[in-house]
């Protein structure tokens, strides 16, 4: 008897295994099915203010409104945006911790030595955000009124003039070596641990000039805090139509437009990176969303351009072309700090 009651619970066990097996399968997908189910973080690696992070707010608000669950943005800088990365890079790979990055992402590898993750493999893109130019303002008090009267001083001034960006190979400081190198000039850099902090100190007037995102320097160059002399786009910015292109001016060479993606840590399930790429898309498409950003003078991408092939496509392009950017300028590896 008691071998017979044996055998009949072997069915009942295979089926128990069975089934557990089955849950184990289904599990990632069903995960994506409801994702998001808890808070989701968006880690910016500049500080709170500055142009990445307008962009994730604008973001995190309408993506919580529509999943219904919270996207906070974490404003972890510092180290050229590094410490941002590496903090993601080191995340579980479940989609609940997300990087807003720009073209500093891409120029990592080449600007520091000391990096605890590799650039082309940490992260899993999860599609593109936005496009826009740089601008290139000035202090208020600046003895200029024109963009020819702003290289007349430039180049008559030389290393007397302090230019501010938010750390070495950002895009404001990408921007400000094209410059100099366009005017055939040097200028005096100062780093800072973001843009906000750098515009701040232009506006006060202890620094004469930053080439900066449209999307933290239009609303200043609106409120009449600074002066604006060229946008770095092909075409002008309809935020502030009256700045002419650094065609226009005369500086071609200096052409600059800066795109945002967003990234999730290499191995998070493809299910929950589509689910992710889906609610982005949706963003993107709502007006309210469109407004925002053209109010600080940047747009959202095509949506041809938004999808996951076409981010990974983008990032190993400017991968390459940023290296080389690096290296003609002559910057050196350094530890970030």
């Amino acid at each position: 008897m008691q071998a017979t009651s044996q055998l009949s619970r072997v069915p009942r066990v295979i089926g128990a295994v069975a089934a557990l097996l089955s849950m184990a399968v289904i599990t990632p997908s069903s995960a994506a099915e409801t994702f998001p189910a808890r808070q989701v973080t968006i880690t910016v690696p500049y500080a709170a203010g500055g142009p990445t992070d307008v962009i994730a707010r604008i973001l995190g608000e309408h993506l919580g409104r529509t999943t219904g669950q919270p996207f906070l943005v974490d404003a972890a800088s510092g180290a050229g945006g590094t410490i941002a990365s590496d903090k993601v890079a080191k995340s579980a790979p479940d989609g609940y911790t997300l990087l807003l990055h720009h073209l500093a992402l891409v120029a990592a590898p080449s600007l520091y030595s000391n990096l605890r993750f590799d650039t082309r493999t940490a992260f899993a893109p999860v599609g593109l955000v936005n496009t826009g130019p740089m601008v290139l303002v000035t202090r208020k008090t600046l003895p200029v009124k024109t963009a020819a009267e702003l290289f007349q001083w430039l180049k008559a001034n030389g290393e007397k003039v302090t230019v501010g960006h938010a750390g070495a190979g950002s895009n404001s400081h990408l921007c400000e070596v094209q410059l100099a190198q366009t005017l055939g000039t040097k200028f005096t850099y100062v780093a800072y641990r973001g843009s906000a902090p750098a515009l701040n100190d232009l506006i006060s007037g202890q620094i004469d000039l930053v080439c900066d995102q449209s999307t933290s320097s239009v609303p200043q160059v609106q409120a009449g805090t600074i002066k604006a002399f060229a946008v770095t786009s092909p075409e002008r910015s309809q935020a502030i139509p009256d700045v002419p292109t650094t065609t226009e001016v005369g500086i071609a060479e200096v052409s600059f437009n800066v795109w945002h993606g967003i990234y999730a840590p290499k191995e998070t399930p493809d299910a929950v990176i589509a689910k992710l790429n889906a609610e982005l898309a949706a963003a993107l498409d709502d007006p309210e969303v469109q407004a925002k950003f053209a109010s600080v003078g940047t747009v959202v991408y095509p949506k041809a351009q938004r999808n996951v092939a076409a981010h990974a496509e983008l990032f190993a392009k400017d991968f390459d072309r940023i290296t080389k950017l690096i290296e003609a300028a002559g910057i050196k590896q350094a530890d970030a700090k």
